[in-house]
């Protein structure tokens, strides 16, 4: 179970999830992804960042059955990691490519919905279950990749979406089979790589600068109704919920 960071192709670093089976990182990876990240972005020979994982799907959002093992050490841990994580890929220097198969659920969202570009397997569906398992978190995310009535409906519910509507919606870039997915992120990151990687860097930093959305600080601010959940003990049931499967996961 790791997050490794290796050179794809002159320029594009690769960055993996792999934390079998479903990709639900515990708490310290969440840290290790946002580190890897941002240091990909930090090393002038990297001019894009592929965000991929391995397995039947992207990521699955934080490890539920480590928070109900380490208690709230391990619940303010995964919010503050996801924030970094997704921070990360958000600020990263240079552009981040989402390559995203399977599931893409919660923490997932957030990675994807910070990212610069998606593409997407067409076995690939989106969505926050949040709802269900007594947090909140990610609507911030979510909002970048749908509209917004959409975005409430889906968030309400815990329904998902798949690629195709995403693409639909313009954003998700291009949607192809499983087999040719990490083909197509590095033909469009090699794209991007043989750029200017100075005037691209500065694009990054100019886009975020008018972004109107202030994803950091509005994504915070969910967390912190997810603190108030847990104070009623609303997430504590719904999470011994989920764990002991009385509840549709």
């Amino acid at each position: 179970m790791s997050v490794s960071s290796g050179r794809a192709k002159p320029g594009v670093t690769q960055v993996t999830l792999d934390f079998p089976p479903v990709n639900a990182p515990p708490v310290r990876g969440w840290f290790d992804l946002a580190t890897a990240v941002r240091e990909a972005g930090e090393d002038p020979s990297t001019h894009v960042v592929i965000l991929r994982a391995e397995g039947r799907g992207f990521c699955a959002g934080v490890d539920i059955k480590e928070m109900q093992r380490a208690g709230h050490d391990a619940l303010i841990g995964a919010n503050r990691g996801c924030a970094a994580a997704f921070a990360a890929v958000y600020d990263c220097a240079v552009p981040v490519i989402a390559a995203v198969q399977g599931f893409c659920l919660g923490g997932g969202v957030g990675l994807v919905g910070n990212s610069d570009v998606v593409i997407a397997s067409d076995d690939a569906y989106f969505g926050l279950p949040e709802v269900d398992r007594g947090a909140l978190g990610a609507a911030t995310h979510l909002a970048r990749l749908v509209p917004q009535h959409l975005m409430r409906t889906l968030y309400y519910t815990a329904r998902n979406i798949d690629a195709a509507q995403l693409h639909h919606h313009g954003s998700v870039y291009s949607v192809v089979s499983r087999d040719e997915l990490d083909e197509a992120a590095l033909v469009l990151a090699e794209e991007i790589a043989a750029k200017d990687t100075r005037v691209i860097r500065r694009a990054k930093e100019a886009i975020n600068g008018i972004d109107p959305q202030h994803v950091h600080r509005s994504y915070r601010y969910e967390q912190g109704f997810t603190f108030e959940l847990n104070l009623t003990g609303a997430s504590d049931e719904a999470r011994d919920a989920f764990v002991n499967g009385t509840r549709n996961a």
